[in-house]
C-alpha cells in the first residue's frame, strides 16, 4: 500500500495511508490520467491535507509498479493546476485547498468570443480571431454518424426531449470531459446549450434574478463577452491580466463575488492562469464562470486541467464545439454548481425547449466511436502548421514585433516597440487587404497597444503572405 508522511503534524509522526492503491491497481490504458484523478480527488476531499508530503517519484512508481515518467508527469500536471508544489530538497507537497462548500454569492465571467465584423470586399486575408478552419469539418464522419443515428433513432428520440439535453450526449460528454479536461461531473450535472454564448446568457439571466448586477472580467478580455453581459444587465468590471493570468489581488479589490475568466488559454493574451493564481482564486468565496476557451488546441505545452476539477461546487464550466467543429453547429455544454442547476434548466426550457435532437445524437455517436477525438488530432496538426507559418512570416517580415500566446489556441498577440495607435495600425492593414483586431478593442483599462491575429481560417501560404504585407505596411509606417 502506498504511504506518505503527513508533514502538517509534528516531526516523527507515523506514516498514514495515502490511498488504497496496490501494485497492479492501475488500468492498462490511461494510467497517467488515472493517477492524476486519484490524487486530485484525495486533495479535494481532504484525504491529502495541505502540507502533506507525497512520496518521491521513484518510490511511488516502485510501489505501484509504474514507470517513473508516469508519476513525474502526474505530479507536474497537478503542480500546473496549483494543487502541488515541489523543489529540490523539499520534495512534493500538497498546496491546493480541499474543496469546501462556500456557497454561491455572486458570479464572475469571462470568454473569448468572436467580435462580429461587417464583410468587406477589399479584405482577402482575414486574420480576425475567433474563426476556426471550417474546411476541416469532418463531413464524411458526420454523414456516416447521421446515417447510423437515423437508422437507430426511435420516434421518441425526435420528440420534445429533456431541456438539459439528450441523455446519450450528456453521458458521452461527461466521460469525455473527465478524460480530457479533468472535469468532475455526471450526466445529470450537464446542460446542453447552443454554444458558450447561450451558457453566458442563461447564467446572466439567472444571476440577475438573484440580484447580481456586476461581474468581474479579465482585461484585456473578449469584447464580445463584455457586450453580451451588458446586454443581459450585468456590468463587466475589468480586472487586469498579466503574464500569470488574472490578477487575483486586483479581483479582491473589486469586492465582487462573481468572476468570468478563460484560465486554460486567456483571450487575447494566450497566457495560462498560473498555479499560484489558481490557488488564490479558489481561496476566494463566490462563483467562478470558467470559459474553457481553445482548450483543445495546444501545440507546445501539456494540457492544464479545468479549474472546475478542483472546485465543482464553485465553478460554472462552459465549452463548445465552435472552434473544433464549426460555430454554426451551435452546440455546447454548461456544468454549473448544483445550487444553480435547477434555475438554469428552467431558463433553458423557457428559452428554446432544448437543443435540436439530431445534432446531439450525431455528436454523441462521434464521441462514442472515437471519431471526434481523431478529428481533433487532425485539426491540431493542421493548426500547428498554420501557427508555425504565421510565426515564421512574422519573424522574417516583422522582426521587431513581440509575439505572444504561441503555445496554444488559434490566435497570436503581436506588439510593436514604441508608442502606437493600434486602431490606426489595423486600419492601415485593412487598406492592404489584411484584417486584424486592435488589442484596444478588447480593453477597458489602459494598456500597451497590439494586434490580435487569428490563423485558423487560412492555409500556410496565405498566412505567409499576410505576414509579408504586415511587414511592408507597418515597417513603412514606422520608418516615416
Amino acid at each position: 500500500m502506498v504511504r506518505l508522511k503527513d508533514q502538517s503534524r509534528a516531526e516523527g509522526v507515523d506514516q498514514i495511508d495515502l490511498l488504497e492503491w496496490h501494485p497492479g491497481a492501475a488500468p492498462a490504458k490511461g494510467v497517467t490520467s488515472w493517477l492524476v484523478d486519484g490524487l486530485r480527488a484525495a486533495i479535494s476531499d481532504g484525504r491529502l491535507a495541505v502540507g502533506a508530503r507525497l512520496p518521491a517519484t521513484r518510490v511511488l512508481a516502485g510501489d505501484l509498479g509504474l514507470s517513473r515518467g508516469v508519476v513525474v508527469e502526474a505530479y507536474q500536471r497537478l503542480t500546473d493546476e496549483g494543487l502541488l508544489s515541489g523543489r529540490t530538497g523539499a520534495g512534493t507537497v500538497v498546496t491546493g485547498l480541499a474543496a469546501r462548500p462556500l456557497g454561491v454569492t455572486r458570479p464572475r465571467a469571462e470568454s473569448g468570443m468572436r467580435l462580429p465584423l461587417p464583410p468587406s470586399p477589399g479584405i482577402d486575408l482575414d486574420l480576425a480571431p475567433g474563426v476556426p478552419d471550417l474546411s476541416a469539418f469532418p463531413r464524411a464522419a458526420w454523414l456516416r454518424a447521421e446515417r447510423a443515428v437515423l437508422a437507430a433513432a426511435t420516434n421518441a428520440d425526435l420528440g420534445y426531449g429533456d431541456p438539459r439535453g439528450g441523455p446519450r450526449l450528456r453521458a458521452e460528454l461527461a466521460g469525455w470531459l473527465a478524460r480530457t479536461r479533468g472535469v468532475r461531473a455526471g450526466a445529470d450535472d450537464l446542460i446542453v446549450v447552443g454554444g458558450v454564448a447561450q451558457a453566458l446568457a442563461l447564467l446572466s439571466q439567472t444571476l440577475r434574478a438573484r440580484g447580481v448586477t456586476q461581474v468581474a472580467v479579465e482585461d484585456p478580455g473578449s469584447r464580445g463577452t463584455r457586450d453580451e453581459l451588458a446586454h443581459w444587465g450585468l456590468q463587466p468590471v475589468p480586472v487586469p491580466v498579466d503574464d500569470q493570468g488574472l490578477r487575483v489581488d486586483r479581483l479582491a479589490a473589486t469586492g465582487l463575488g462573481t468572476v468570468l475568466l478563460t484560465p486554460a488559454h486567456q483571450f487575447p493574451t494566450g497566457v495560462v492562469l498560473s498555479p499560484a493564481r489558481r490557488r488564490a482564486l479558489l481561496q476566494r468565496p463566490g462563483l467562478i464562470i470558467e470559459d474553457d476557451y481553445d482548450a483543445e488546441h495546444r501545440y507546445d505545452r501539456a494540457p492544464v486541467a479545468a479549474v472546475q476539477a478542483s472546485a465543482p461546487d464553485r465553478v460554472a464550466y462552459a465549452g463548445s464545439v465552435s472552434k473544433s467543429l464549426a460555430p454554426g453547429m451551435r452546440l455546447g455544454w454548461l456544468i454549473p454548481p448544483r445550487e444553480l442547476h435547477a434555475e438554469l434548466v428552467t431558463a433553458k426550457h423557457a428559452s428554446d425547449l432544448g437543443n435540436p435532437a439530431l445534432p446531439q445524437l450525431i455528436f454523441a455517436h462521434l464521441l462514442a466511436g472515437g471519431d471526434y477525438e481523431r478529428h481533433l488530432r487532425t485539426v491540431r496538426r493542421r493548426q500547428h502548421r498554420r501557427r508555425d507559418a504565421l510565426l515564421h512570416g512574422l519573424r522574417e517580415h516583422l522582426p521587431q514585433a513581440r509575439v505572444e500566446g504561441v503555445a496554444a489556441g488559434l490566435h497570436l498577440l503581436v506588439t510593436l516597440p514604441g508608442p502606437a495607435d493600434d486602431t490606426e495600425l489595423a486600419a492601415r492593414l485593412e487598406q492592404c487587404g489584411v484584417r486584424t483586431h486592435p488589442l484596444s478593442w478588447h480593453r477597458q483599462l489602459d494598456g500597451p497597444p497590439g494586434l490580435v491575429l487569428g490563423y485558423a481560417a487560412l492555409p500556410p501560404d496565405r498566412l505567409l503572405e499576410a505576414a509579408r504585407r504586415m511587414g511592408r505596411t507597418l515597417g513603412a509606417q514606422r520608418a516615416r
